[in-house]
């Protein structure tokens, strides 16, 4: 057969660079995935590669908010086999995240390629997976995908949207409380940035109103383990129905600590119904409420990252890619690490350990078959 005869996928899995797995994303998820190929004999560029579109370490947690400071941030774990120790709880958790993110990766040699963006991931010849990149192509037996959410902020939609005078912004771009001095701000959304962002900005804003489709549930008491297992249950049931993965924090109500009490007894947290529609001086309800803003401010929340994943076509009908632990059911080559259930920082760290074990289990049988 003549070079020109050669089909597209072959002659581009022949250019390719060969490994046995590809990790796509190097936050916690991904950083996890690659310390237990590391600590079980996989050798870094040689059987798995780890590619990053950042411009450096920290994950999604660079671009945190600089108000955001370490000891406002719930429920960070420390990446397995070295823990964050001694951190300032006044800095910003983005400095403290990624210095600990950049420490990690160098002390256990993952060497993380980057920036490199994972443009598509398709099928290839002899059973493996073709990773198109921005810095070339990858030719892999699995993939572990720990992509997240941040990439993908949800804007909803509504009537006259378009037609808003002021200013719009998401969470992802969120500036810090200063940037809102004396304007009047409608924040959407009832998760914990929706509530975080409203405490943080009253103080400097003229005036806020906190927005929501449905009643904040507020949770009293210590979140033990029993609470957390119930909670990814929730989550996990969906992710195996095939279904769009709910975060866990969804699912597991708002804290309410001393800052959520006085802030709700101030009338900071004083919720609204979700308004019907956007004016070009704010927002209005159908009995004919009005409130006038000059920003509004989408605390919304994200969506997983894996239209790359999109010519595998692992989306089942009910629109989420179903999910048996970290294993994608349509392929078990790929397994989805940071998805669903494992969105949380210590659900990375468990389905790390776990799509590892899987992979190596489905590379020996391989081994054995041929």
């Amino acid at each position: 057969m003549s070079e020109a005869a050669v089909p597209e996928d072959r002659a581009a899995q022949d250019r390719a660079a060969e490994v046995r797995v590809v990790v796509v994303g190097a936050g916690q998820a991904g950083l996890s995935g690659a310390h237990h190929l590391r600590r079980t004999g996989f050798e870094p560029g040689r059987d798995f590669v780890v590619l990053d579109h950042n411009p450096g370490p920290g994950g999604a947690w660079r671009y945190r908010w600089p108000s955001l400071t370490y000891d406002k941030v719930h429920g960070m774990h420390s990446l397995p086999g070295m823990e964050l120790t001694d951190a300032d709880p006044a800095r910003p958790s983005s400095e403290v995240v990624t210095e600990y993110f950049d420490r990690y990766e160098r002390t256990f040699d993952l060497r993380v390629r980057r920036p490199v963006k994972v443009r598509a991931v398709r099928e290839g010849t002899g059973g493996r997976l073709l990773v198109e990149t921005s810095a070339g192509t990858w030719s892999t037996r699995t993939l572990i995908n720990a992509t997240g959410t941040w990439d993908r902020p949800f804007w909803p939609r509504y009537e006259g949207q378009e037609t808003f005078r002021g200013r719009q912004l998401h969470t992802a771009r969120y500036p810090g409380p200063e940037a809102f001095a004396g304007r009047r701000v409608v924040v959407v959304g009832g998760g914990a940035s929706a509530t975080q962002h409203l405490m943080e900005i009253a103080p400097y804003a003229a005036e806020t109103t906190w927005v929501t489709r449905r009643p904040p549930v507020y949770r009293e008491g210590p979140f033990d383990e029993d609470a957390g297992r119930a909670a990814v249950a929730l989550v996990e049931e969906r992710v195996r129905q095939g279904l769009p993965p709910r975060s866990v924090v969804s699912v597991t109500g708002l804290p309410l600590t001393g800052a959520i009490r006085r802030n709700i007894a101030d009338g900071v947290l004083e919720r609204r119904p979700m308004f019907d529609r956007i004016t070009r001086e704010g927002v209005e309800w159908k009995d004919g409420r009005r409130v006038a803003a000059d920003v509004i401010l989408w605390a919304t929340g994200f969506r997983p990252a894996v239209d790359h994943l999109t010519p595998l076509r692992l989306r089942e009908p009910g629109g989420g890619i179903r999910v048996e632990g970290t294993r994608a059911v349509a392929d078990p080559r790929v397994h989805l690490v940071g998805y669903g259930p494992s969105a949380s920082t210590v659900g990375a760290n468990r389905a790390g350990r776990a799509a590892v074990r899987d992979i190596r289990r489905l590379l020996a049988e391989e081994r054995v078959t041929v």
